[in-house]
């Protein structure tokens, strides 16, 4: 959310609304997505459920606050803060290993069906409550950002694998 002075000094309200946050972690307290990487790199996860979602870097997220909040053209906006075309858990894990180096070889990239993720989710808190987003093909544009306030954010892809290197250099991942 952001505060633009209007003509007058009148404050107008800019809002920004993010998709998952990825990029560089400052230490061992981070999101729900930097957990998704974190247990793809990790191998902790026997597979990649069928979800879609949008993918943004933090530091984008953060720039867009600040074009918000300076830019005229802001005041009384919504904002997606999302870096591109929504992916899969699929396509992050595709996206690991291609560039995660030898952090990326324990990703796996089986699809899991669906059908066995409901099933679990009976027992596990953590898979119920994305249960509801198994098979959905969601997408989203962040072209109103670009085009009013020149907003030009890294790929999903780039935000992912700076997630992937933070994690590394901070030594978050399990050993092996």
């Amino acid at each position: 959310m952001g505060f633009h002075r209007a003509g007058g000094g009148k404050l107008e309200l800019a809002v920004v609304n993010p998709v998952g946050v990825f990029g560089p972690v400052l230490g061992p307290d981070y999101s729900t997505s930097i957990v998704l990487v974190k247990r793809l790199l990790d191998g902790a996860m026997p597979g990649c459920p069928d979800i879609c979602f949008g993918a943004v870097g933090v530091r984008d997220v953060a720039e867009l606050h600040l074009k918000t909040m300076i830019h005229p053209a802001a005041g009384g906006e919504r904002f997606l803060a999302t870096g591109g075309d929504f992916v899969s858990v699929l396509e992050i894990a595709q996206v690991l290993m291609q560039g995660g180096g030898d952090a990326g070889r324990k990703v796996p990239t089986r699809p899991l069906p669906s059908w066995l993720m409901r099933l679990v989710a009976v027992f596990d808190r953590e898979v119920k409550a994305v249960a509801p987003e198994l098979g959905k093909h969601k997408n989203a544009s962040n072209e109103k950002a670009r085009r009013l306030l020149g907003w030009a954010p890294r790929s999903p892809g780039d935000a992912i694998l700076a997630t992937a290197r933070s994690l590394l250099e901070l030594g978050l991942l399990k050993a092996g």
